[in-house]
């Protein structure tokens, strides 16, 4: 290992409130508008749910402590009597009554109500031999507690089909909680649903405001390693973790046109879940105007780099220069010109190309409003495709396309992109990359009526450049943090229509920025 990822978790809720209280987290399955229930039983039949919250709620990162269950007296009540109570977890049983008549077993313990319990378990032996606890229902323990300060995460089971419930819990506060993990969509028994923890970034809606104030502090988030392993190692940044991690350390050593040298691997791929946050990479600051600055340039069509520069972004800079230029034997174009690059290609595909300051209105084939039209009117198209490789231009260009070819697919109402990228820059380059086509599916979705599904990265030649071998270890020993949400103005339908104010990135909190210099 290239000194390893770390992903070690803590062994459990080690919190402890000012009245001596352990923090905790919910298990649910609710429905979009928070149904639980329907006459006092679970309206759905999921065995993967079930299975799911098994390994959840029983699972230890020591094996020598046990996990806590706390619900009602009624939802124990509706666990079968041979089940109860849950094996291998301290079941804690909240009942006013005097009367509950419980079989009295080893892990099974009643209080008369939430704070009791929550100090019960913080005191000891509770305190040494509990990992962490679980708010598992029924519905008014999870209207008590499902908000509560003391609620470090929530892991809930969203059904969306739609599902007749007569009973309800209060919706999830976006103001203090942020996605942590999303799966995909999942069909069992003709019910789509999917599995998304939530983690607490903020102590309440009143730091969260302060937060978006632009004259405060970043707001500091926890590190997020109380999370069982299972949800702390699928968030989708350990993908890029592991990948940088693996060309490090068995990477093959390989020379390159700007004579820097590379450990490169062949044939990689990367799934990022747009439903429910942004991939924007929190182990580092990435460069998000940046981003925001060159997309739109790209679909403005202009190969300008000093539109870019205008603006303070000078990623292109370097293949911009005039040196650089001449080395290339492009000496006469004037510096600045690219060449017929990404955004020539995607609104302009076949034009004979001149120089930056021409008016290619008309010309060439616009791939984008085809992609766009295919969306909207043939949406189970198979060849809904955006292509900035052009042989015949390539050498004019100042860099031939690295994320040359993307492809867009359309299912259950939501826009997916498969994006092929023959060359990598793992350490500088994936980051914007990957934020970049995030962005452009999102934008897309939205001119078409659609919501964000999935962002699907292959990488031919996904290499690290030597001079980036440090940084990147350095990045490796970082924890991510909750991606951020991205908001979109929802008047824009034209796609030629956005302006960078459309877009509001909410709670990124990154590590710093790392430096990494460009291999040109």
């Amino acid at each position: 290992m290239a000194g390893g990822i770390p992903t070690s978790v803590s062994n459990g809720d080690v919190d402890v409130g000012a009245d001596n209280q352990r923090t905790y987290q919910v298990v649910v399955a609710a429905t979009r508008d928070m149904g639980i229930g329907k006459d006092g039983k679970l309206p759905w039949r999921l065995p993967s749910d079930l299975k799911f919250f098994k390994e959840l709620t029983m699972t230890t990162s020591d094996p020598g402590k046990k996990n806590a269950v706390v619900m009602g007296r009624k939802t124990w009540e509706s666990i079968p009597p041979k089940y109860r109570p849950l094996p291998g977890r301290l079941n804690v049983v909240l009942t006013r009554s005097g009367n509950f008549d419980i079989v009295t077993a080893e892990d099974v313990v009643t209080c008369g109500n939430i704070p009791s319990a929550l100090k019960l378990l913080a005191e000891s032996p509770n305190s040494l031999s509990i990992e962490r606890v679980f708010i598992i229902g029924g519905g008014q323990i999870l209207r008590e507690t499902l908000n509560a300060p003391q609620c470090a995460a929530i892991h809930i089971t969203e059904i969306e089909t739609s599902i007749e419930c007569d009973t309800f819990i209060p919706t999830i506060d976006f103001s203090v909680f942020q996605p942590w993990y999303s799966s995909l969509l999942l069909v069992e028994n003709n019910i789509q649903y999917s599995f998304v923890s939530y983690v607490r970034v903020r102590s309440s809606p009143i730091e969260a405001h302060a937060s978006r104030r632009k004259d405060s502090n970043k707001f500091e988030v926890e590190r997020f390693t109380f999370l069982p392993k299972m949800i702390f190692e699928r968030h989708d940044e350990y993908m890029y973790l592991k990948l940088v991690d693996e060309i490090i350390s068995s990477g093959t050593q390989k020379d390159d046109r700007t004579g820097t040298g590379t450990l490169s691997k062949f044939g990689c791929q990367m799934r990022f879940n747009l439903r429910r946050s942004f991939p924007l990479l929190t182990t580092k600051r990435v460069f998000w105007r940046g981003v925001v600055e060159e997309l739109l340039w790209f679909i403005s069509g202009s190969t300008n780099a000093k539109v870019l520069q205008e603006k303070g972004v000078n990623i292109w800079d370097g293949n911009a220069s005039r040196d650089y230029l001449d080395r290339i034997g492009l000496s006469d174009r004037e510096e600045g010109d690219l060449g017929p690059i990404y955004g020539f290609q995607w609104r302009h595909f076949g034009a004979r190309y001149t120089n930056m300051h021409a008016d290619y209105t008309g010309q060439g084939f616009d791939q984008l409003l085809d992609v766009i039209d295919k969306i909207k009117n043939r949406p189970d198209d198979r060849r809904i495709i955006l292509s900035a490789w052009n042989p015949s231009d390539l050498n004019l260009m100042a860099l031939p396309p690295c994320h040359m070819f993307a492809q867009f697919y359309v299912a259950n109402g939501e826009l997916s992109c498969q994006m092929y990228q023959r060359s990598a820059d793992i350490g500088l380059g994936v980051p914007f990359n990957v934020a970049s086509y995030a962005l452009l599916t999102y934008m897309i979705a939205q001119v078409c009526g659609l919501t964000p599904g999935e962002f699907i990265h292959i990488i031919g030649d996904a290499h690290v450049y030597k001079t980036h071998i440090m940084p990147l270890k350095e990045q490796l020993q970082k924890l991510p943090k909750p991606f951020a949400i991205l908001k979109i103005n929802p008047e824009k339908k034209d796609i030629d229509s956005f302006v960078a104010a459309d877009f509001e990135l909410l709670g990124y909190n990154p590590h710093q920025k790392l430096e990494m210099k460009m291999a040109v």
